[in-house]
């Protein structure tokens, strides 16, 4: 893959630091197909530094890179707990088919988000394929973003905001068909909306949680927010929820819908500016209650078909100058 054009430049979140005062980082994973795991973390070293070394079970790490450390393994629970023999390596050779390799960072600094769409490229040069590369490939990108802080005031209007605006995010994101088939990253519920864009929503933690609990108990939405709210009342959330694939991190854990590493207009940055929008949304409170308030009026209407609320999402942006 080579770039037709370069990407945008990676646009700082508008809260850059946490509550303490330390930088916020994000974690990034990204599934792919075409290149086997240990090829792949020779490739993320060969661009970044850092020196390849293999796991048991068929892990390979990717360590000590300029962007620190890297996972780097076949996405199957049930192979990745086989022995590593030459039966095992082969059911990975034919899962791969279908299964993708996926690559996890530590956690980085926004800007090194550019270094990391370098790699990608090179994994990209070297076979990577994306969702695009067969109908069943499902492929996805996701950003964990460290949160400001746990409070209430913190997420709340984060949450709102990425509901709210959803809709439009999909759309602009021109979402591959194989991706909007699969139930990994269904949007938000409308009932989920009408909570958060209440008269009266949640006015604290409990209430929140409470409310995503009871009308959308799933892993499966492009913002998953049981990491974080596991993190916040970890019993809570167990009792609505298997807790065996929640990781707990205090962080929003966004699910982009597909992974287009080989395409050539296709960069990390261009996704990730698309979570800015969604924190300068949260950060602009008369924006958000415009945003609130058309929902209602959206859902009073005689039809409300989530393209024309996506429409007048991207008229109220455009707008408020986003």
């Amino acid at each position: 893959m080579s770039r037709i054009s370069e990407p945008p430049a990676v646009q700082p979140l508008p809260r850059p630091t946490t509550a303490k005062g330390a930088p916020r980082k994000v974690g990034i994973e990204i599934e792919f197909s075409g290149l086997t795991e240990e090829r792949a973390a020779q490739i993320l070293c060969d661009t970044l530094g850092g020196a390849p070394e293999q796991e048991a079970k068929g892990r390979w790490l990717a360590k000590d890179t300029r962007l620190g450390g890297f996972e780097v393994y076949l996405d199957s629970r049930p192979l990745n707990k086989l022995d590593d023999n030459a039966l095992t390596r082969h059911l990975r050779d034919v899962a791969r088919v279908v299964v993708p390799v996926e690559i996890v960072s530590d956690p980085i600094a926004v800007e090194q988000i550019v270094d990391l769409d370098e790699a990608l490229v090179a994994l990209a040069r070297a076979g990577a394929t994306g969702t695009t590369g067969g109908v069943l490939l499902g492929f996805g990108v996701h950003f964990n973003p460290e949160a400001v802080s746990l409070d209430f005031s913190d997420i709340m209007p984060v949450l709102t905001a990425y509901a709210l605006i959803e809709d439009h995010i999909r759309r602009v994101a021109d979402i591959d068909m194989s991706r909007r088939l699969l139930p990994w990253v269904d949007p938000y519920p409308r009932a989920l909306i009408d909570r958060l864009a209440s008269r009266q929503p949640p006015t604290d933690m409990t209430a929140l949680i409470d409310a995503y609990l009871g009308i959308s108990p799933s892993r499966n939405h492009g913002l998953d927010m049981l990491c974080l709210f596991a993190l916040i009342d970890k019993d809570r959330v167990a009792r609505a929820m298997d807790m065996e694939q929640i990781g707990i991190r205090p962080t929003f854990h966004w699910r982009l819908p597909d992974c287009r590493i080989d395409e050539p207009d296709w960069s990390l940055a261009r996704e990730w500016n698309r979570w800015v929008l969604v924190e300068r949304v949260a950060g602009d409170d008369k924006l958000l209650h415009r945003l609130s308030a058309a929902w209602r009026d959206h859902r009073g209407s005689l039809t409300s078909l989530r393209p024309e609320w996506a429409g007048t999402v991207a008229r109220m942006l455009g707008e408020a100058g986003l």
